[in-house]
């Protein structure tokens, strides 16, 4: 064996390397998930918090009414989305898969409907806006009908590729757990 800065091995090219153990590739699989789905999170979470701040001034009338409009109703709902990414980030450590599920589940509740009940909830303001031009609330000057379908869309894609990965994830340990079972 040769040290790291002696000379190779006597009777090998370098090219012996095929034998060694390696990582198998649902482990491999399982780590990158893991860090796809943890970066979602986060992006959810600073969506999250932007709500809250803007739910929080909106009901404590910090700003004026013209600068930042009331919440919608379908705001009320999506707070509860922060539950399903705490479950996700809870089955990481151990790889628990009644977490994920719980999770996946979870999610298509507190986050995937509130979002649809938002889109259908602010579609009359968003005709309204587009075919009259005329707002009747505002974020900071912009209408808040399309800042919030700009939240909206962001939020879907993002919860979307979530339980993408997580679907990707749970397969993943399927795979673990089955080769454990068969051994």
């Amino acid at each position: 064996m040769a040290s790291r800065a002696g000379p190779r091995a006597a009777g090998t090219d370098g090219s012996d390397f095929q034998h060694r153990e390696r990582v198998a590739m649902h482990y491999q699989m399982s780590v990158t998930l893991k860090y796809e789905i943890k970066k979602l999170i986060y992006v959810h979470l600073v969506l999250w918090l932007l709500l809250v701040a803007k739910m929080s001034v909106g009901h404590l009338r910090l700003l004026s009414h013209d600068q930042v409009a009331m919440p919608y109703q379908w705001e009320y709902p999506y707070l509860l989305s922060i539950v399903p990414s705490l479950l996700g980030l809870l089955s990481f450590p151990r790889n628990n898969i009644s977490y994920l599920v719980l999770s996946m589940i979870s999610m298509g509740l507190f986050s995937i409907a509130p979002l649809i009940y938002g889109s259908m909830e602010m579609f009359p303001a968003a005709q309204q806006l587009y075919r009259h031009g005329k707002a009747y609330r505002f974020l900071f000057g912009f209408s808040a009908v399309s800042v919030m379908y700009l939240v909206l869309v962001l939020a879907v894609q993002v919860h979307a590729w979530q339980l993408y990965y997580s679907k990707k994830l749970l397969d993943s340990w399927f795979t673990s757990t089955q080769e454990k079972k068969r051994k």
